[in-house]
């Protein structure tokens, strides 16, 4: 009997363990109207309580941005810039480019020496590397365009938090602790950041919050102009930088025609140059179309490999191709035509890698910086919004504006400095991306929204430098091509290869040694590191039902908050 009993007790056990395992199938947060996912809760929250009191997902836009600034200062920012992607409630498409531009006195070979090498960290440290910032002036071109609630009711709960603080999370403490020495190095004056954290701690801002005030009070003025540019540029002189009021007041976000492309019956909107995104993803996407995932088995040898010889032949032609299309011409329509594509792919064989070296040229490695910071919106009048923003790299330049409280990006590292010289992201540049004045440096962000029949059907983008771009083309597969839903779909480990360094770069961890030890085999090189992340994915997904579901990267502190 004792035997049957435990018998019993072991399959009810096995039972119960298996009950439990079907029940991490992950579901993001479940909302029914509208939803706001972001690196942190304090402006995911600030942001739905926007749409509960009626504002639209553009209001909820500039809410969350402004909250981000305060509440999240290693990507979130007034002093950097970003791009929008929005789809309204009757289907139309539209792109917002407020990505920071070079200082009018800025020029070709200004990081080079006398001898014409790089000046090693000069583009991205410290005043140098600062562009003209373009946030504000992209709050203010979509709140004039499409908000709907008087601006101070957007931009009060961001000066109410930057006064009365929050709490610092472990994460945040970590980012801080390790970034004191270059605060330290990059300002002459102790600033406020400069301490040790732990988690916990309340960060207050009170001189952020009077930069907030006055751009309540004063619209986009208050930040190109008056005492807070001058403040701006007074600093920026004064550490030796090149940055005008000038330059500051001519400043100007753009309307741009977004990527519009179809994968598969889906029609994808994304972000056009001087964002790369957009033209990446389509070319990857239309070079893996012709395959057929439904025999490939997710995060195989196979997926790893057909992806990875669709991105090398992407980033070889974005080093090639790519800059400000207000600058060079660049040739879209043929970067993402069937047949350029097609003939991209012919070299490609699954018995063996191509290396990059037959793609094209160079010998590189850079480090991947994940501080760049994205937030989907959703709301209940049906219009959604794709934001990604950043300084560059964590807390941008380091330089924190005296008497501002607010840092300054480090985007002018975006610029090929030399071109087949890489920038911290290993990635190459050519002309098409050389600096010239009041130009937008090219970037990888990829704010995208995907549609299905006509609907609405997932928002997306993350931060993650070179690694963006294949962050979300994997999170869309996934969707689309495996039937996962958006927590489980952004909880997926991750991979990437942008054509030089000829790594595959894995998330640790995250796939089988059999899987490795086969594409070894085919001649990949992986590179897998204990603190590898590859993007923070923050998306919305329409479920069929009309619901929404979140998905918020647990690889931050990133939260959905809905209703």
């Amino acid at each position: 009997m004792k035997k049957i009993s435990l018998l019993i007790a072991l399959s009810l056990l096995l039972t119960n363990c298996k009950t439990s395992e079907k029940k991490e199938v992950t579901t993001g947060l479940i909302a029914q109207k509208a939803m706001v996912v972001s690196a942190r809760v304090e402006a995911s929250k600030i942001g739905s309580d926007i749409l509960q009191k009626g504002g639209n997902a553009y209001d909820a836009m500039a809410a969350t941005q402004l909250a981000l600034a305060v509440v999240y200062p290693v990507a979130g920012n007034i002093g950097g810039g970003g791009f929008m992607v929005y789809r309204s409630n009757d289907g139309k498409t539209g792109a917002l480019d407020f990505r920071e531009k070079a200082p009018l006195t800025a020029s070709r070979d200004m990081y080079l020496d006398e001898e014409g090498n790089v000046i090693p960290n000069k583009s991205s440290f410290g005043v140098h590397s600062v562009g003209v910032p373009g946030t504000i002036a992209g709050i203010f071109e979509v709140y004039n365009k499409f908000g709907s609630l008087p601006f101070k009711d957007l931009i009060q709960p961001s000066i109410d938090m930057a006064r009365n603080g929050f709490r610092v999370t472990k994460k945040q403490a970590n980012a801080l602790n390790k970034t004191r020495k270059r605060f330290e190095k990059a300002n002459n004056y102790k600033i406020l950041f400069d301490r040790e954290w732990t988690e916990g701690d309340l960060l207050q801002q009170k001189e952020l919050a009077q930069t907030l005030e006055r751009i309540r009070d004063n619209g986009q003025d208050g930040f190109y102009k008056g005492k807070t540019a001058q403040l701006f540029v007074d600093y920026v002189n004064e550490l030796g930088g090149i940055i005008s009021l000038e330059d500051l007041v001519k400043y100007k976000a753009i309307w741009r025609k977004p990527i519009e492309f179809t994968y598969k019956d889906h029609k994808i909107i994304s972000m056009t140059l001087p964002a790369s995104g957009g033209i990446c993803l389509a070319q990857i996407l239309k070079s893996i179309e012709p395959y057929d995932l439904s025999e490939i088995e997710h995060n195989s040898t196979k997926y790893v490999q057909l992806l990875t010889e669709a991105e090398r032949r992407s980033y070889a032609d974005r080093t090639n191709f790519l800059g400000d299309i207000d600058f060079v011409n660049v040739p879209i329509d043929s970067l993402t035509s069937t047949n350029y594509i097609k003939q991209r792919m012919s070299t490609f064989s699954w018995d063996k890698a191509t290396p990059s070296s037959e793609v094209s040229h160079g010998k590189v490695l850079g480090y991947e910086s994940d501080e760049t910071t994205h937030y989907s919106i959703v709301d209940q009048f049906g219009n959604a919004v794709s934001v990604t923003t950043t300084l560059n790299t964590g807390y941008g330049s380091k330089v924190l504006v005296k008497g501002a409280g607010f840092f300054l990006n480090n985007e002018m590292d975006d610029f090929s400095a030399k071109p087949g010289v890489p920038n911290v992201y290993g990635l190459l540049g050519s002309e098409a991306n050389a600096i010239a004045p009041e130009k937008r440096m090219l970037s990888s962000m990829t704010p995208t929204i995907v549609e299905y029949n006509g609907k609405l059907k997932m928002v997306i983008g993350t931060p993650g430098g070179s690694t963006i771009i294949t962050s979300v083309l994997q999170n869309i597969l996934n969707v689309v091509d495996y039937n996962m839903g958006m927590q489980e779909s952004v909880n997926q480990p991750r991979f990437h290869h942008q054509w030089l360094p000829d790594i595959i770069r894995m998330e640790p961890n995250g796939f089988d040694k059999k899987t490795k030890t086969k594409l070894d085999s085919l001649g990949y090189q992986i590179y897998e590191k204990n603190s590898l992340i590859i993007g923070k994915v923050d998306a919305i997904l329409i479920l069929p039902n009309g619901t929404l579901e979140g998905g918020a990267d647990k690889r931050g502190d990133d939260t959905a908050v809905g209703f």
